[in-house]
């Protein structure tokens, strides 16, 4: 099972935390694990490449490790644009998990730092 966990500053989202693997599928047809890596990828990708912010990222594929988060002091405009995407991510983590409840648990925690 793979653990996805959102964590809050307030109304933001500032870092997701992804261990664990699903166990849908045998390596390499895992539709359930590819589902999961592609939009946490795309949403990593759109804050990097698009918004322009310098992630703390963390990954350890034999473990099925991904975690990053966004830097300490951001501006409100660059704040707000990273929340739209997280916040999509958020949905989509959501909607996937209730279609797979067996192989993803979500869980949204307070940031503590």
């Amino acid at each position: 099972m793979t653990e996805v966990v959102f964590f809050k500053n307030g109304n933001n989202i500032v870092k997701v935390s992804c261990s664990g693997h699903t166990g849908y599928a045998e390596y390499g047809s895992d539709i359930v694990c590819s589902a999961l890596s592609s939009i946490v990828q795309s949403t990593a990708l759109g804050l990097r490449k698009v918004i322009g912010i310098k992630l703390k990222v963390t990954r350890n594929d034999k473990k099925g490790e991904y975690c990053m988060e966004l830097p300490k002091h951001l501006d409100a405009d660059t704040m707000a644009s990273s929340q739209v995407l997280l916040s999509t991510l958020l949905l989509s983590v959501r909607d996937l998990a209730d279609g797979y409840s067996e192989f993803i648990k979500l869980e949204e925690r307070d940031y503590v730092n």
